[in-house]
């Protein structure tokens, strides 16, 4: 589904009773029922189940953000965007916006965050530290356990074969030492005498 917000027409930090609004204006525009037998009964049939979606996407969000909101009450509204971002693989955007919440704001959802961000690049012990602080503070939530447990096989696994990979990326001790023998080649054409390799 498409952003939900964008599909209502409303920003991210509209009101609830705004949300409610633009959702009745769009449910009273394009319900099937004022199309009877015209053509495009079929697209507004599918424009009221996106409608509906899209209202029930971000009910159910700021819910379960007001359910998991911090001691002090106060909720970021933009973790769905961060969770949104990361999917995308937009991963410096997604840092951006979470770096941007102050430190006595950072609640489970965040570190749980911060530690996917860390997983995708491929920095397992940083994601586990994260994963590991996201369980502590929400010990019931299942997603946040697996994700504790998942990196920390992978840092296991990175800890045990530190040359398999390097930032998450495809670089392995492999291409390492060609780069380096194709660098001494070069280096030896100029009159240097880089490596004296195996």
């Amino acid at each position: 589904m498409n952003d939900p917000y964008k599909i209502l027409g409303v920003d991210r930090n509209a009101t609830d009773d705004e949300i409610k609004e633009a959702y009745r204006k769009l449910a009273k525009k394009y319900h099937p029922d004022s199309y009877g037998d015209n053509p495009l009964a079929d697209l507004a049939e599918e424009k009221m189940r996106e409608i509906n979606e899209a209202y029930d996407a971000i009910v159910n969000t700021r819910k379960g953000r007001k359910s998991k909101g911090d001691s002090e009450g106060s909720v970021n509204t933009n973790f769905p965007e961060v969770r949104n971002l990361i999917r995308q693989g937009h991963l410096e955007q997604a840092l951006e916006l979470l770096d941007g919440v102050p430190p006595h704001e950072r609640n489970a959802e965040w570190y749980f965050l911060n530690g996917t961000v860390q997983y995708r690049r491929g920095w397992f012990d940083q994601a586990y530290t994260s994963f590991a602080t996201a369980s502590r503070m929400d010990p019931s939530n299942m997603e946040y356990r697996n994700a504790v447990n998942n990196a920390s096989r992978q840092a296991s696994r990175q800890r045990s074969n530190p040359y398999r990979t390097y930032s998450g990326g495809s670089c392995d001790g492999c291409t390492m030492c060609q780069s380096l023998i194709c660098a001494d080649c070069c280096c030896e054409c100029l009159g240097g005498d880089l490596i004296r390799c195996c």
